[in-house]
């Protein structure tokens, strides 16, 4: 299988399957995994930062509101209040949000990056995962990839030096129609690319090339 000896060497390209979180957004990370280890409170702020996460993606018009960056500051208060209350819940589920996360998502809103919110979670949850000894996989695949599939993937993937290191294997697969056929498989911030998207690029750019000599 071609995917077996790429693993094993781990032969790789820069990020290709998945948004390559930017230098600042990772300070952010930091910042935020930090305040809530020295706090012992990192499971706390995982579960609330995800969930700020499910609220955005499940939200279009909040989603858009706390993007906007032309909102003025009072308001962009209002939104991170309303925001962290779908966090909370009510009734008797209501659990009240950390100072931690609280006062992370007012300095985000008051340096205007609350737009990087996504890159910033998800940077947090790569140094979460390191934490715990986690090695997170993520497959991008054209179409969902079947059970047996990504069980032939998982062993396959056990055989690389980072899966042998962790602690826990994780494997999700992503679905993405335009990478056309084939997978691409991302090990934290180093990806093995299998695409029929990216053999197409290459031959596109061979043909470019091509032209460009003649």
């Amino acid at each position: 299988m071609l995917l077996s000896s790429a693993a094993r060497t781990l032969s790789v390209a820069p990020g290709v399957g998945r948004r390559a979180a930017s230098a600042l957004a990772l300070k952010y990370s930091k910042a935020l995994f930090g305040a809530a280890l020295k706090k012992q409170a990192v499971d706390k702020v995982a579960g609330e930062v995800d969930a700020v996460a499910t609220t955005l993606k499940s939200n279009p018009e909040l989603r858009e509101y706390v993007f906007n960056p032309t909102i003025p500051g009072k308001e962009r208060v209002s939104t991170i209040d309303a925001l962290l209350g779908k966090v909370e819940g009510s009734g008797a589920k209501k659990q009240p949000v950390s100072d931690i996360t609280k006062n992370f998502f007012n300095v985000l809103s008051e340096n205007g990056r609350l737009g990087e919110t996504e890159e910033i979670i998800e940077g947090f949850n790569e140094l979460l995962a390191a934490h715990r000894g986690e090695l997170n996989v993520v497959v991008t695949s054209a179409t969902p990839l079947a059970k047996d599939v990504l069980t032939r993937l998982e062993s396959t993937l056990k055989q690389s030096q980072a899966a042998q290191a962790a602690k826990v294997l994780k494997i999700t697969n992503k679905v993405n129609p335009s990478v056309l056929g084939g997978i691409i498989v991302d090990f934290g911030d180093k990806t093995i690319d299998l695409s029929v998207q990216s053999r197409v690029t290459k031959l596109n750019n061979l043909i470019t090339r091509t032209l460009i000599l003649r």
